[in-house]
């Protein structure tokens, strides 16, 4: 019993302790009201399909945009998608059917080809980049390099239209201009979205395979004629 008292004794003092009102107490332990309806607002389960079909049109459009007026941004990094790589990789190899070099003698590109060719290539260019030790993931580059076809795509086109007056000199001279602008717009938007995700002492080795990649899908709209 006396040992069992002298172990009580330090907190004997404990039940005379108290809380003066005056103190106040520090800290906030209150639930934000707005937690659960910012969560609902970014909900998309409830979300009509057509509001959906809309939205992700928009954002399609808006890296179509971001392709027309190419700068450093991250915006086809940060919600990337390949919608848009594939309507023009689809439309592109529309655009390249019906040429005179489609015959089976002459063993030009059908759809299947260039579709493998573009599809192919980008792979490529990204295991390259992410060899080189790139930052970016496997499916934003896919992305970037999807979406910077676009100049490539209304260049071919463009051809097509001019090649409807004729495969003369003039209109070869033009399509030239056509094509060369559209390869440098693409090359250069490309290079703008990577640049930051790549090492800065490899960056020309990253750039090589990008420029190699839109002279060949330039070289077939150039040399591209109608059949007869």
């Amino acid at each position: 019993m006396a040992a069992a008292e002298e172990a009580s004794r330090p907190f004997a003092g404990l039940s005379d302790v108290s809380i003066s009102e005056d103190i106040p107490v520090e800290g906030d332990i209150s639930v934000p009201v707005g937690s659960s309806r910012r969560d609902d607002e970014f909900s998309t389960l409830d979300e009509p399909v057509k509001e959906t079909i809309l939205r992700d049109l928009r954002a399609v459009g808006n890296k179509f945009i971001h392709v027309l007026y190419p700068k450093r941004s991250s915006a086809l990094l940060r919600d990337w998608d390949l919608w848009g790589p594939l309507l023009l990789c689809v439309t592109l190899a529309l655009l390249l059917q019906g040429g005179a070099a489609d015959s089976d003698d002459q063993g030009g590109p059908q759809f299947a080809e260039v579709f493998v060719i573009i599809w192919f290539g980008s792979i490529i260019i990204t295991l390259n980049s992410k060899l080189l030790g790139g930052t970016i993931s496997f499916f934003q580059s896919l992305c970037v390099l999807g979406y910077c076809i676009m100049p490539l795509t209304v260049a071919m086109a463009v051809c097509r239209i001019v090649l409807v007056g004729g495969s003369g000199t003039v209109s070869f001279a033009v399509r030239l201009v056509v094509v060369t602008a559209s390869f440098g717009w693409s090359t250069f938007a490309s290079t703008a979205f990577l640049a930051d995700s790549q090492p800065p002492n490899r960056k020309a080795l990253v750039v090589y395979p990008v420029f190699l990649f839109y002279f060949v899908i330039g070289w077939m709209i150039l040399t591209f004629s109608p059949s007869q």
